[in-house]
């Protein structure tokens, strides 16, 4: 799995069918779609405009707990707006529901080849554990809300022990970007490397072991995310950066509901 990928979530139509042609010409080659975004039929074409083989990609998607009663099918769905018979990677969007029906439904879809990977999305250590314990197939992947401001310190630490990948949605802070650029240390680093304050923070996060799926439907931002490869931070600049952490997620809470609104009505 690459360690930076192109995200989709409220990407739709025109825009989105262009925005992923253009990031795979770019370089990127992971494209992170959901069922809930209602956009699989776009970044499937988006995909085709791209002009790489299939195999030179890595696909994720993720069902919509709403579907876990009907996981094969969604999947099978999946599979068709997107234009392809297989996928990379497919995750339980949200720990709700019969999310354990819906786990073995994907372990079987995995072990006939439709899909080479499984995981979740928005799933705590508890549960994750949970779900490790007491099923045959290991999740893959976790993408949870992560960025400068909500590191996941400690969802890392229990990803790392059960060998779990750590996918970061909204690295940028989603809405809280500005924020997060004007931090003196941002700054100060950005300044040392040449380099953008969303670079900075987007190799932060590479550096700690995670992949990233930053999204814009900006040309300029597409590669400006892109081009994080030519320069590393140091331990102390990590160390700096980690200290900014307020272990406060913004989506999906009381005071910020967005994402888990957009799921519960889509």
């Amino acid at each position: 799995m690459p360690m930076l990928g192109f995200g989709t979530f409220m990407n739709t139509g025109a825009d989105c069918e262009r925005t992923v042609a253009e990031a795979i010409h770019t370089g990127y080659r992971l494209i992170d779609t959901a069922e809930a975004y209602g956009n699989e039929e776009q970044v499937g074409r988006g995909i085709k405009a791209g002009g790489v083989c299939r195999d030179a990609l890595f696909l994720v998607t993720k069902v919509n707990f709403k579907s876990y009663s009907r996981t094969r099918e969604t999947v099978e769905n999946s599979l068709r707006l997107l234009g392809t018979d297989y996928l990379d990677l497919v995750l339980l969007h949200w720990p709700f529901a019969d999310y354990y029906t819906a786990w073995r439904e994907l372990e079987k879809l995995h072990k006939e080849g439709y899909i080479r990977a499984i995981g979740v999305s928005n799933f705590e250590p508890d549960r994750l554990i949970d779900l490790i314990a007491y099923n045959e197939v290991k999740p893959a992947v976790n993408q949870i809300e992560t960025h400068l401001y909500c590191q996941r310190q400690t969802e890392h630490v229990w990803e790392e022990k059960y060998g779990v990948s750590h996918m970061a949605y909204a690295p940028l802070g989603q809405g809280h970007a500005n924020e997060m650029f004007a931090e003196p240390i941002v700054q100060e680093i950005a300044a040392k490397y040449s380099k953008t304050a969303a670079q900075v923070l987007l190799r932060r996060t590479i550096q700690n072991n995670t992949t990233v799926i930053p999204k814009s439907v900006h040309s300029e931002r597409i590669a400006e995310n892109f081009n994080v490869f030519d320069f590393e931070l140091t331990a102390d600049e990590m160390k700096r950066l980690a200290a900014l952490d307020k272990n406060l997620p913004m989506i999906g809470t009381p005071e910020k509901p967005e994402l888990v609104e957009f799921s519960l009505t889509w």
